[in-house]
This record gives C-alpha cells, structure tokens and sequence, in this order.
C-alpha cells in the first residue's frame, strides 16, 4: 500500500509516517517511480508505535522494543544496556499506574452510569 493509503488506515498523517521511516521504526519499499510502498503489516505497526509514543516512551526505546511486539516472538537484545533496562522498567511501572489510574476511573464513571440509569424510569424520564 502506498503511503495516502497508511495515512487514512491509521490517522496518522504521512509527514509523521515519513519521521517513523527515518528512525528506523517502519521501512518502505520503493516503485520504480519511487513512491513508497508499505507491507500490511505496518498498519498493526504504526498503530502500536503511537500507542507506545502515546505512553511516553521515546522513539530511539520503541525501536529497541519493537521486535517483542511482532509474532512469533524471538527477544535478543545484544546491545541492552543497564540504562536502557532501568529506563524500560520505569517506563513500564509508569505504564502500570496509568492504567491503574484509568481502570479506577473507568469503574467510577460506569458506576455513575449505572446510578444514573437506574433512577430513570420510563415515567420520570421527562423529554428534551
């Protein structure tokens, strides 16, 4: 698929498909005519790329990572550094209490919602 087609399948804009392909995080085939041509897969990569940079992780760590996000799975990190691991498990236990925090939040509001919905009988229920 050519690069307009990545673009609409993932929201995300071919400017910011074009900063993916020169760090390294998704790579291009080239037309004779030099368009770029991406693999489907990239769609599924693209969007775990801005889950990632969405959770605050920087680009030059998501590289690293990215491999244990493919199926099947085969984790060798030769070149894993002490800093990069801390880093990792820092941005992991951020990770964990983000969604902690979400979940709490989620429960609350559906327990909202469920008491709201409740009191609502169809003859108290005015219209708008």
């Amino acid at each position: 698929m050519r690069i307009g087609e990545l673009s609409d399948r993932t929201g995300t804009s071919r400017r910011l498909l074009r900063y993916y392909e020169e760090q390294g995080l998704i790579t291009a085939a080239r037309t004779p005519n030099g368009y770029r041509e991406y693999d489907e897969r990239f769609v599924d990569r693209v969007l775990q790329i801005r889950d990632l940079l969405n959770a605050g992780l920087p680009t030059r760590l998501i590289k690293q990572i990215l491999p244990c996000l493919d199926k099947p799975r085969v984790i060798h990190f030769p070149d894993a550094t002490p800093e990069m691991l801390d880093t990792l498990t820092r941005e992991r236990d951020r990770m964990t209490a983000r969604i902690n925090c979400l979940t709490r939040n989620r429960d609350a509001m559906a327990e909202y919602l469920d008491a709201v919905r409740g009191d609502e009988r169809p003859d108290t229920v005015t219209e708008r």
